[in-house]
């Protein structure tokens, strides 16, 4: 059967049996330019932004070639609330709460201890991290200033950078220092 249907594709209209006039076909295109089709059977008519509130379920069917009329509304169904330059839904704070607002059971506002102050870092640490980020910015300055590359620069930026990540890393504490076997389970 494919065979069939695929061996009636490739044959002209002529051929097929059906007599096509290209000429009327075209004819009726140009007559035809600029009007609107006919909307399908069943379709509601369009309504306008302000019409959209109205429920009336009319059909194209009802009546055809006649614009539907619509009675306007004395008032408009729906509405909206407009405030004042100002205030709004969004200006609204919550009152603070205070100790009369809390029962027996609640604790209170809390309020975070202190936190502990940062350890003190020794001089090693403190010029491995001016290496490690002082080199490139170092680099990075002297491209952007067009200086030259000489030796001490480019050994500088580049050495300080290597040379403050290798102590960063060497000075890691690790957990190989604990004596405690780590493959005994849970240590209580």
């Amino acid at each position: 059967m494919a065979e069939h249907d695929s061996d009636r594709e490739d044959r002209e209209p002529e051929e097929q049996g059906v007599p096509f006039d290209e000429d009327a076909a075209w004819a009726a295109i140009v007559a035809g330019y600029g009007d609107e089709p006919k909307d399908p059977p069943g379709t509601k008519p369009f309504k306008s932004v302000e019409d959209l509130a109205l429920l009336e379920p009319e059909t194209n069917d009802d009546s055809e070639g006649e614009a539907p009329k619509q009675e306007k509304p004395k008032k408009p169904l729906g509405g909206s609330v407009s405030f004042a330059p100002g205030v709004g839904p969004r200006d609204y704070t919550a009152a603070e709460p205070s100790e009369d607002d809390f029962d027996e059971d609640d604790e209170g506002h809390f309020v975070p201890p202190e936190p502990p102050p940062l350890p003190t870092a020794d001089a090693t640490a403190k010029f491995a991290w001016l290496g490690v980020i002082g080199g490139p910015i170092l680099l990075l300055l002297a491209v952007l200033l067009s200086w030259d590359m000489t030796w001490w620069l480019a050994t500088l930026g580049i050495g300080g950078f290597l040379g403050g990540f290798a102590t960063l890393v060497m000075r890691m504490k690790t957990d190989d220092e604990d004596n405690d076997d780590p493959g005994r389970g849970a240590v209580v």
